[in-house]
């Protein structure tokens, strides 16, 4: 005797309310095996492959790619053999689904997992991580097929302020065509994913921490001749030697002489929370939108290593791959505006950091050198940080530490 069961889309244990369905890895009537990845989704924070909780066929998809998915919806139907029972290593399925029958479309030889224990149970609404129940008189998202959403979305068109027609209270395709689409003259581009969560997290940090920049202008031709010679020693053959690892390493050392500057504002305990570890953020520029990976531990590192983690680092932000755990637990950031031949900027705070080094464009230019005019390399730091945890004082040694070292690189000499 073989039972459908219904997987839901859970709680991935980040606090979300939904996820974007990226690709699916299997199709209906697919023979799948327990944990097989059937399908990779992307929150607001990173892009994550979903495996099975489950052995058996593959009855039906109740998404399509590029669509959002509420938590807790139906997200595929699997055939199983016998009382199959969910992977309790596998990922969590909620165990109502109250809010999931709304969007879903029930078929009585279908039922959803875990179906004894919810009709056992009093009904309740599902609750995420970092997050109470839902109030009961609030809205519901608006009732759509994924089709009909698709198409909301390619047009710009906001569901919740469409009137629906449908059997069930849902928006149809004759809805949004009555509906106020956008001016022949506009491209709108739904806000949502990494760029959604960049932007509240922005002006969540903007409006929480009190900002201060502080600049400084520094000639680094010293480093740029340190850069050459690493470039060609043996020690380091093989690596990428870069400016911005000069940079990273200029910052773990000074953050050794001033800890302020690696340190939170915890509001629940009313206190400064000062690490004496270093996880070392670095503002990548990502096909998913701005993200945060961080280098765990970093000022555990040589310098050969902190060269192979900032390319690794690289490389996995550009493809799009970065994972929950290296986006979780910074402690202090760099962003390295000069890739894009920018000189400075007052950048805004990673939420929970005291502080963020922007690294402006290397140049050449005329400058005063041993009491004559000449050309050298000249760059901008600007260090933004929180004024709650670091006064001007400590903000502007930190600054002029890094400053020094990158000006006169002494302090460099053991690197290997």
């Amino acid at each position: 005797m073989s039972t459908v069961k219904t997987f839901l889309l859970p709680d991935l244990g980040e606090g979300l309310a939904d996820a974007e369905l990226l690709t699916w890895s299997v199709d209906v009537g697919d023979t799948i095996t327990l944990n097989q990845t059937i399908a990779e989704v992307e929150t607001a924070k990173a892009s994550v492959e979903l495996p099975s909780p489950y052995a058996g066929v593959v009855v039906a998809r109740h998404a399509e790619e590029g669509t959002t998915i509420d938590v807790g919806a139906p997200f595929l139907d699997i055939e199983v053999a016998g009382p199959a029972t969910a992977d309790p290593t596998g990922p969590a399925s909620t165990d109502t689904a109250d809010e999931a029958a709304a969007d879903a479309r029930p078929e009585p030889a279908v039922e959803t997992v875990e179906t004894e224990k919810a009709e056992a149970a009093p009904t309740r609404t599902p609750v995420l991580v970092g997050y109470g129940v839902a109030e009961e008189t609030s809205s519901r998202r608006p009732l759509a097929a994924p089709p009909v959403r698709k198409e909301a979305r390619e047009r710009g068109i906001d569901l919740a302020t469409v009137a629906p027609t449908g059997p069930h209270g849902n928006v149809t395709r004759d809805d949004l065509a009555v509906s106020s689409a956008p001016h022949a003259d506009e491209e709108r581009t739904p806000i949502k994913g990494v760029r959604k969560h960049t932007a509240e997290a922005m002006v969540r940090s903007a409006f929480t921490a009190p900002h201060v920049t502080e600049f400084v202008t520094v000639d680094v031709t010293p480093m740029m001749e340190l850069l050459d010679e690493l470039k060609a020693s043996p020690l380091l053959a093989g690596v990428r030697v870069t400016p911005l690892a000069l940079v990273a390493k200029a910052l773990l050392i000074a953050v050794r002489e001033h800890p302020s500057l690696n340190s939170s504002w915890d509001e629940a305990a009313n206190e400064i929370v000062t690490k004496k570890y270093v996880n070392l953020g670095i503002a990548a520029a990502t096909p998913r939108g701005l993200m945060v990976p961080n280098i765990k531990n970093a000022q555990t590192l040589g310098f050969r290593d902190l060269c192979s983690s900032l390319s690794a680092l690289t490389a996995v932000a550009k493809e799009g791959k970065t994972g929950p755990a290296e986006l979780a637990d910074g402690t202090i950031t760099i962003t390295n505006i000069g890739v894009f031949g920018i000189d400075s900027g007052t950048p805004i705070l990673t939420p929970g950091e005291a502080a963020i080094l922007c690294f402006g464009a290397v140049r050449r230019q005329p400058w005063e050198y041993r009491g004559e005019i000449a050309l050298r390399h000249v760059t901008t730091l600007s260090l933004s940080f929180d004024h709650r945890l670091v006064d001007g004082e400590q903000g502007s040694k930190f600054l002029s530490t890094v400053a020094t070292l990158l000006s006169d690189p002494v302090g460099f000499a053991a690197l290997g």
